[in-house]
């Protein structure tokens, strides 16, 4: 998997390697202006052609010596090039001080004032391209002296997006004003509608966690990572530890569970292996009343299709003519109460359980999952399995093993923890801020057991702290993912999973990867039904 990073973790990267001798501050400040013009030429190739015009907008700390690069390098190009600067020269940094001094030698700047931003540039079509380099990574305050500006950019951002014209708002590791440890945007008082947007947003050595969550993915626009020579510093972390899940290198000093990784294709070792069906394990998924099986029924097929050798629902015997003639390859066997499920438990073989899709929130609820909790086996908790503890989340709390799965959206975990979710809804003010990576690692560590808080960035966290994301963004995105059933389908995907062996943290990655690309593959027009069906295909894929 690829490691996102928190700023503090890329200063960390960044120092260790200048620490090292094998690279200046100012060597990097080179490499990543270079990287944001061969990532613009990349993205849009007719401005590589002949001489444009650019503004370019710089701050006062290293990401705008970044910006003071770009716009000699532009001038070189034969570009013509206006830089303003945000704040006083002789209080930037070293490096930056250089770069602004070497770009002395070519141009002038003018001195930033939102007020001179108003409205600009509506009117001027001759620039191409708007370069903001005004506050990257470290952004601990609100870009609120910047609204004018922040609102013009998002204007001609949204233009250049919808008009397929210039000029285009090129952002420097963030657009300025986003948290890149939450993709936050750090106002308290201004709507996401006049955040500073950008059409493309270059981000050195690794994407940053912000990039993937909350309103990160809305604001940058395309994301395209460059290389600025640092690989060759990582060391594997923790002293001599196996490196990261997929091959990756360590982070310096950062232990495992401090780390964000982002969900990528499984290898091979998804696909089916043993002599028998018994071999690829048996998940049962519980099943609400009569009018109520159709959640139960997709995450069974969900289950049946990723792989499990075996798919049973258990419903009330009331139930069970709906269920069976609505099935073929599942199976299906009534079951009323706990005393029912105990009875179907004696049946070792089952090894992966499913509760919550369509069970309803009546006691009898309550009283099948903490049955369930009993056995100690893996298991998935979807849905009415976790609503139904709001007015006590203790309880299940209590009850709940380290082979559990819980599996909220946004209102599911709010009912269970109610406290984090009020934290990270918080309005963010001061960076780094609270982020949907922090809420979900605080959630496991309270519950003991893997949580995925699900979304377009879907968040994977154990207690231990280990954390994933899964982001439906970018080139990945998905919005038809959101209609009724995709969670329970997601839901049946990680239970066949569990059941064919899959430990629950790798089982929750798997099958959340696995729900986008199916999504993917099918394409718009998407129902919950499909999503199965699409695995097959998604599966030759990987081949």
């Amino acid at each position: 998997m690829t490691e996102l990073l928190t700023a503090a973790q890329m200063r960390a990267i960044e120092q260790a390697a200048i620490d090292s001798g094998e690279v200046t501050g100012l060597e990097l400040m080179e490499r990543a202006g270079r990287g944001v013009v061969e990532a613009v030429f990349e993205e849009w190739p007719e401005l590589a052609k002949t001489s444009h015009r650019a503004v370019v907008l710089c701050g006062p700390g290293n990401n705008g010596g970044d910006g003071f690069v770009v716009a000699r390098l532009l001038k070189d190009w034969g570009w013509e090039v206006e830089v303003f600067l945000y704040g006083d020269a002789d209080k930037l940094p070293p490096d930056a001080r250089v770069n602004y001094e070497r770009w002395g030698e070519l141009g002038k700047f003018v001195p930033l004032q939102d007020d001179l931003f108003d409205g600009w540039p509506d009117d001027d079509s001759s620039v191409s391209l708007i370069v903001d380099a005004l506050f990257g990574t470290g952004l601990s305050r609100p870009f609120v002296s910047f609204r004018h500006l922040s609102m013009a950019l998002n204007t001609l951002s949204s233009q250049a997006n919808i008009k397929r014209t210039f000029p285009k708002v090129v952002a420097v590791d963030v657009p300025s004003g986003m948290c890149s440890d939450s993709g936050k945007w750090l106002d308290d008082d201004q709507p996401l509608d006049f955040a500073n947007t950008a059409n493309l947003t270059v981000s050195f050595h690794a994407a940053k966690i912000g990039h993937c969550l909350n309103a990160g993915p809305s604001v940058c626009g395309q994301l395209k990572t460059v290389s600025i020579g640092l690989e060759g510093s990582l060391r594997p972390s923790g002293g001599g530890e196996a490196p990261a899940r997929g091959g990756g290198r360590g982070l310096p000093g950062v232990p495992p569970g401090e780390r964000v990784e982002l969900v990528e294709a499984p290898s091979p070792v998804i696909w089916k292996r043993g002599d028998h069906k018994y071999s690829h394990g048996h998940a049962l998924i519980l099943a609400g009343g009569p009018g109520k099986t159709g959640a139960a029924r997709l995450a069974a097929r969900g289950a049946l299709r990723v792989g499990a050798g075996l798919t049973t629902i258990a419903c009330p015997q009331k139930a069970l003519w709906e269920v069976a003639t609505h099935v073929t390859a599942v199976m299906v066997q009534t079951l009323d109460g706990p005393p029912g499920l105990r009875e179907v438990l004696e049946d070792e073989r089952i090894n992966a359980l499913c509760l919550g899709p369509g069970m309803g929130l009546g006691a009898d609820t309550q009283a099948l999952v903490l049955e369930s909790l009993k056995a100690k086996r893996k298991t998935v908790l979807d849905a009415d399995a976790l609503s139904r503890f709001e007015r006590n989340p203790q309880v299940l709390f209590d009850a709940l093993h380290k082979d559990v799965v819980l599996t909220p959206h946004a209102g599911e975990f709010k009912r269970l923890f109610p406290d984090i979710a009020e934290k990270l809804d918080t309005p963010a003010i001061t960076g780094p801020a609270y982020s949907k990576v922090d809420a979900t690692r605080d959630a496991a560590a309270r519950a003991g057991c893997v949580v995925l808080f699900k979304g377009p960035d879907t968040v994977i966290a154990t207690p231990d702290g280990r954390a994933s994301i899964n982001s439906s963004a970018y080139e990945r995105a998905a919005p038809w993912l959101a209609t009724a059933g995709s969670g329970d389908v997601l839901a049946g995907f990680i239970t066949g999973l569990l059941a064919r062996g899959f430990d629950p943290m790798q089982a929750a990655e798997t099958g959340a990867w696995l729900h986008t690309e199916c999504a993917l593959s099918f394409g718009p027009g998407l129902i919950a039904e499909d999503l199965p069906e699409e695995l097959p295909k998604v599966f030759r894929a990987l081949l």
